[in-house]
Protein backbone atom coordinates (compact mmCIF):
# COMPACT_ATOMS: atom_id res chain seq x y z
CA UNK A 1 0.00 0.00 0.00
CA UNK A 2 1.44 3.78 -1.05
CA UNK A 3 2.78 4.94 2.06
CA UNK A 4 0.51 7.74 1.55
CA UNK A 5 -2.77 5.87 1.87
CA UNK A 6 -0.81 5.03 5.33
CA UNK A 7 -0.50 8.83 6.14
CA UNK A 8 -4.53 8.63 5.75
CA UNK A 9 -4.93 5.69 7.90
CA UNK A 10 -2.78 7.47 10.81
CA UNK A 11 -4.83 10.56 10.40
CA UNK A 12 -8.19 8.94 10.60
CA UNK A 13 -7.01 6.98 13.79
CA UNK A 14 -6.04 10.31 15.30
CA UNK A 15 -9.07 11.83 14.28
CA UNK A 16 -11.29 8.85 16.03
CA UNK A 17 -9.06 9.08 18.68
CA UNK A 18 -10.54 12.81 19.44
CA UNK A 19 -13.59 11.75 19.24
CA UNK A 20 -13.73 8.57 21.45
CA UNK A 21 -11.86 11.60 24.36
CA UNK A 22 -15.54 13.73 23.45
CA UNK A 23 -17.69 10.91 23.65
CA UNK A 24 -15.89 8.96 26.80
CA UNK A 25 -15.96 12.97 28.30
CA UNK A 26 -19.59 13.48 27.81
CA UNK A 27 -20.43 9.96 29.07
CA UNK A 28 -18.74 10.93 32.61
CA UNK A 29 -20.73 14.52 32.28
CA UNK A 30 -23.78 12.19 31.84
CA UNK A 31 -23.15 9.79 34.65
CA UNK A 32 -22.81 12.59 37.24
CA UNK A 33 -26.05 14.39 36.32
CA UNK A 34 -27.93 11.44 36.27
CA UNK A 35 -27.16 10.40 39.72
CA UNK A 36 -28.22 14.44 41.08
CA UNK A 37 -30.81 13.99 39.18
CA UNK A 38 -32.59 10.52 40.47
CA UNK A 39 -31.78 11.26 44.22
CA UNK A 40 -33.71 14.80 43.13
CA UNK A 41 -36.60 12.85 42.32
CA UNK A 42 -36.43 10.22 45.20
CA UNK A 43 -36.18 12.59 47.54
CA UNK A 44 -39.46 14.46 46.43
CA UNK A 45 -41.43 11.45 45.85
CA UNK A 46 -42.61 10.98 49.42
CA UNK A 47 -44.74 14.78 49.67
CA UNK A 48 -46.05 14.02 47.07
CA UNK A 49 -47.41 10.82 47.19
CA UNK A 50 -49.16 11.77 50.50
CA UNK A 51 -50.92 14.77 48.58
CA UNK A 52 -52.10 12.08 46.12
CA UNK A 53 -53.18 9.95 48.81
CA UNK A 54 -54.80 12.56 50.86
CA UNK A 55 -56.91 13.33 47.59
CA UNK A 56 -58.02 9.70 47.25
CA UNK A 57 -59.15 9.82 51.07
CA UNK A 58 -61.21 12.65 50.34
CA UNK A 59 -62.98 11.30 47.29
CA UNK A 60 -63.65 8.50 48.68
CA UNK A 61 -65.33 9.65 52.00
CA UNK A 62 -67.58 11.61 50.42
CA UNK A 63 -70.63 10.03 47.99
CA UNK A 64 -71.81 13.62 47.30
CA UNK A 65 -68.08 14.36 45.76
CA UNK A 66 -68.27 16.47 42.62
CA UNK A 67 -65.21 18.44 42.31
CA UNK A 68 -64.67 20.30 38.92
CA UNK A 69 -61.14 18.70 38.42
CA UNK A 70 -63.27 15.36 38.44
CA UNK A 71 -66.45 15.41 36.24
CA UNK A 72 -64.83 17.82 33.39
CA UNK A 73 -66.03 20.51 31.48
CA UNK A 74 -67.68 21.38 27.85
CA UNK A 75 -64.04 22.16 26.15
CA UNK A 76 -63.09 19.64 23.46
CA UNK A 77 -59.34 21.09 23.11
CA UNK A 78 -56.27 18.84 24.70
CA UNK A 79 -53.83 20.10 26.92
CA UNK A 80 -50.20 18.15 26.15
CA UNK A 81 -47.70 18.65 28.26
CA UNK A 82 -44.67 17.28 26.46
CA UNK A 83 -41.05 17.20 27.81
CA UNK A 84 -38.13 16.32 25.86
CA UNK A 85 -34.39 17.46 26.32
CA UNK A 86 -32.22 20.57 25.52
CA UNK A 87 -30.30 19.03 23.61
CA UNK A 88 -29.42 15.81 21.20
CA UNK A 89 -26.95 13.04 21.35
CA UNK A 90 -29.11 10.93 23.53
CA UNK A 91 -30.24 8.15 21.31
CA UNK A 92 -33.80 7.97 20.64
CA UNK A 93 -34.97 10.13 24.01
CA UNK A 94 -36.39 13.00 22.31
CA UNK A 95 -38.13 11.60 19.17
CA UNK A 96 -39.53 9.01 20.84
CA UNK A 97 -41.51 11.38 23.62
CA UNK A 98 -42.15 13.41 20.59
CA UNK A 99 -43.40 10.10 18.28
CA UNK A 100 -45.90 9.72 21.72
CA UNK A 101 -47.16 12.97 22.29
CA UNK A 102 -48.07 12.65 18.08
CA UNK A 103 -49.68 9.37 18.48
CA UNK A 104 -52.19 10.83 21.38
CA UNK A 105 -52.87 13.71 19.36
CA UNK A 106 -54.08 11.22 16.84
CA UNK A 107 -55.84 8.74 19.45
CA UNK A 108 -57.70 11.61 21.46
CA UNK A 109 -58.89 13.68 18.53
CA UNK A 110 -60.17 17.44 18.80
CA UNK A 111 -58.27 20.24 19.18
CA UNK A 112 -54.87 20.30 20.43
CA UNK A 113 -53.03 23.06 22.45
CA UNK A 114 -49.16 22.39 24.05
CA UNK A 115 -46.67 23.23 26.41
CA UNK A 116 -43.26 22.51 24.89
CA UNK A 117 -40.83 21.46 28.06
CA UNK A 118 -37.47 21.43 26.36
CA UNK A 119 -35.98 23.02 23.74
CA UNK A 120 -36.20 20.08 21.22
CA UNK A 121 -39.83 19.74 21.95
CA UNK A 122 -39.71 23.63 21.79
CA UNK A 123 -38.06 23.43 18.38
CA UNK A 124 -40.75 20.87 17.08
CA UNK A 125 -43.66 21.59 17.86
CA UNK A 126 -42.95 25.67 16.52
CA UNK A 127 -41.48 24.32 13.35
CA UNK A 128 -44.67 22.34 12.32
CA UNK A 129 -47.09 25.54 13.94
CA UNK A 130 -48.51 23.38 16.39
CA UNK A 131 -50.19 25.93 18.69
CA UNK A 132 -48.14 26.59 21.87
CA UNK A 133 -49.71 27.90 24.97
CA UNK A 134 -46.34 28.36 26.97
CA UNK A 135 -42.77 26.94 26.46
CA UNK A 136 -39.88 26.47 28.53
CA UNK A 137 -36.46 25.67 27.67
CA UNK A 138 -33.36 24.92 29.93
CA UNK A 139 -35.22 23.96 33.22
CA UNK A 140 -34.78 20.45 33.32
CA UNK A 141 -31.64 20.33 35.59
CA UNK A 142 -32.45 23.13 37.79
CA UNK A 143 -35.80 22.32 38.09
CA UNK A 144 -37.41 23.91 41.26
CA UNK A 145 -41.27 22.79 42.81
CA UNK A 146 -41.81 26.82 42.77
CA UNK A 147 -41.46 26.85 38.68
CA UNK A 148 -43.68 23.59 38.65
CA UNK A 149 -46.15 25.65 40.84
CA UNK A 150 -45.86 28.26 37.88
CA UNK A 151 -46.82 25.72 35.26
CA UNK A 152 -49.35 24.18 37.53
CA UNK A 153 -51.39 27.74 37.90
CA UNK A 154 -51.43 28.37 34.15
CA UNK A 155 -53.06 24.85 33.38
CA UNK A 156 -55.39 25.76 36.39
CA UNK A 157 -56.51 29.28 35.23
CA UNK A 158 -57.09 27.79 31.40
CA UNK A 159 -59.15 24.74 32.51
CA UNK A 160 -60.89 26.14 35.47
CA UNK A 161 -61.22 29.84 34.84
CA UNK A 162 -61.01 30.12 31.72
CA UNK A 163 -62.40 27.07 30.06
CA UNK A 164 -60.18 26.85 27.35
CA UNK A 165 -59.21 23.60 27.76
CA UNK A 166 -61.23 20.55 28.37
CA UNK A 167 -58.56 17.45 29.07
CA UNK A 168 -54.52 18.02 30.25
CA UNK A 169 -52.00 15.01 29.50
CA UNK A 170 -48.42 14.90 30.08
CA UNK A 171 -45.36 13.71 28.17
CA UNK A 172 -42.27 12.26 29.49
CA UNK A 173 -40.18 10.22 29.46
CA UNK A 174 -39.98 7.21 32.60
CA UNK A 175 -36.55 5.60 33.76
CA UNK A 176 -37.04 1.85 34.28
CA UNK A 177 -33.28 0.80 34.27
CA UNK A 178 -30.21 2.08 33.60
CA UNK A 179 -30.54 0.86 29.90
CA UNK A 180 -34.36 1.25 29.48
CA UNK A 181 -36.33 4.50 29.41
CA UNK A 182 -39.73 4.76 28.30
CA UNK A 183 -42.02 7.16 27.17
CA UNK A 184 -44.76 7.54 28.64
CA UNK A 185 -48.32 9.55 29.25
CA UNK A 186 -50.06 10.42 32.02
CA UNK A 187 -54.02 11.77 31.97
CA UNK A 188 -54.07 15.20 34.87
CA UNK A 189 -57.29 16.60 34.62
CA UNK A 190 -59.94 15.31 34.42
CA UNK A 191 -58.62 13.06 37.44
CA UNK A 192 -60.45 10.01 36.71
CA UNK A 193 -59.20 7.21 39.01
CA UNK A 194 -58.64 9.50 41.77
CA UNK A 195 -61.19 8.31 43.52
CA UNK A 196 -60.69 4.13 45.49
CA UNK A 197 -62.53 2.17 48.06
CA UNK A 198 -63.74 3.59 51.07
CA UNK A 199 -61.10 4.05 54.26
CA UNK A 200 -62.92 5.31 57.18
CA UNK A 201 -60.88 8.14 57.74
CA UNK A 202 -61.66 10.35 60.95
CA UNK A 203 -59.74 13.00 59.59
CA UNK A 204 -61.53 16.42 59.93
CA UNK A 205 -60.95 18.90 56.98
CA UNK A 206 -61.65 22.55 57.47
CA UNK A 207 -63.51 24.63 56.20
CA UNK A 208 -64.54 21.26 54.34
CA UNK A 209 -62.86 18.19 52.66
CA UNK A 210 -64.07 19.89 49.28
CA UNK A 211 -61.87 22.79 50.15
CA UNK A 212 -58.73 21.34 50.68
CA UNK A 213 -59.46 18.83 47.56
CA UNK A 214 -59.44 22.42 45.74
CA UNK A 215 -56.82 23.94 47.10
CA UNK A 216 -54.68 20.22 46.78
CA UNK A 217 -55.27 19.86 42.90
CA UNK A 218 -52.71 22.98 41.87
CA UNK A 219 -49.95 21.38 44.49
CA UNK A 220 -50.82 17.84 42.62
CA UNK A 221 -50.33 18.68 39.38
CA UNK A 222 -47.10 20.75 40.21
CA UNK A 223 -46.76 17.81 41.82
CA UNK A 224 -46.70 15.78 38.39
CA UNK A 225 -44.95 18.10 36.43
CA UNK A 226 -42.04 18.30 39.16
CA UNK A 227 -41.62 14.63 39.12
CA UNK A 228 -42.15 14.38 35.00
CA UNK A 229 -39.23 16.49 34.33
CA UNK A 230 -36.93 15.31 36.97
CA UNK A 231 -37.69 11.98 35.91
CA UNK A 232 -37.36 12.95 32.42
CA UNK A 233 -33.91 14.62 32.68
CA UNK A 234 -32.81 11.87 34.45
CA UNK A 235 -33.69 9.45 31.89
CA UNK A 236 -32.50 12.01 29.28
CA UNK A 237 -29.15 11.95 31.02
CA UNK A 238 -28.99 8.02 31.32
CA UNK A 239 -29.91 7.72 27.46
CA UNK A 240 -26.92 9.87 26.21
CA UNK A 241 -24.79 7.96 28.74
CA UNK A 242 -25.63 5.00 26.96
CA UNK A 243 -25.04 6.17 23.26
CA UNK A 244 -22.10 7.66 24.61
CA UNK A 245 -20.89 4.93 25.63
CA UNK A 246 -21.92 2.94 22.74
CA UNK A 247 -19.99 5.71 20.62
CA UNK A 248 -16.74 4.92 22.61
CA UNK A 249 -16.76 1.38 21.98
CA UNK A 250 -17.61 1.84 18.40
CA UNK A 251 -14.44 4.03 17.87
CA UNK A 252 -12.18 1.70 19.93
CA UNK A 253 -13.49 -0.79 17.42
CA UNK A 254 -12.65 1.57 14.13
CA UNK A 255 -8.90 2.17 15.67
CA UNK A 256 -8.17 -1.64 16.03
CA UNK A 257 -9.47 -2.46 12.50
CA UNK A 258 -7.52 0.62 11.17
CA UNK A 259 -4.60 -0.29 13.38
CA UNK A 260 -4.87 -3.60 12.35
CA UNK A 261 -4.75 -2.03 8.59
CA UNK A 262 -2.12 0.25 8.64
CA UNK A 263 0.43 -2.60 10.77
CA UNK A 264 -0.55 -4.75 7.41
CA UNK A 265 0.22 -1.87 5.10
CA UNK A 266 3.03 -1.15 6.88
CA UNK A 267 4.29 -4.31 6.93
CA UNK A 268 3.64 -4.80 2.92
CA UNK A 269 5.93 -1.42 2.52
CA UNK A 270 8.75 -2.67 4.24
CA UNK A 271 8.29 -6.23 2.18
CA UNK A 272 8.69 -4.01 -0.60
CA UNK A 273 11.41 -1.77 0.18
CA UNK A 274 13.44 -4.60 0.96
CA UNK A 275 12.89 -6.70 -2.29
CA UNK A 276 13.91 -3.36 -4.57
CA UNK A 277 16.92 -3.15 -2.37
CA UNK A 278 17.84 -7.04 -2.77
CA UNK A 279 16.88 -6.43 -6.61
CA UNK A 280 19.11 -3.76 -6.75
CA UNK A 281 22.27 -4.86 -5.17
CA UNK A 282 21.40 -8.23 -7.94
CA UNK A 283 21.51 -6.05 -10.58
CA UNK A 284 24.51 -4.50 -9.65
CA UNK A 285 26.32 -7.91 -9.80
Amino acid sequence: MASGNMKDIKRRIKSIESTMQITKAMQLVSSSKFRKAKEKADTAMPFFNAVYETMCEIASEDRFFNSAYVRGNDSDVTLMIVIAGDRGLAGGYNSNAIKLALSRMEETGGNHVVIPIGKKAVEFFSKHNYKILRSYENIGENMSIYKAMDISEIIIDSYRKHKSIGRVELIFTDYVSPIVQEARHISVIPLERIAGEPSHSVTRYEPSAGAVFEELVPKYIAGLIYGAVVCSFASEQASRRNAMENASDNAEEMIDNLSLIYNRARQSAITQEITEIIGGAEAQE
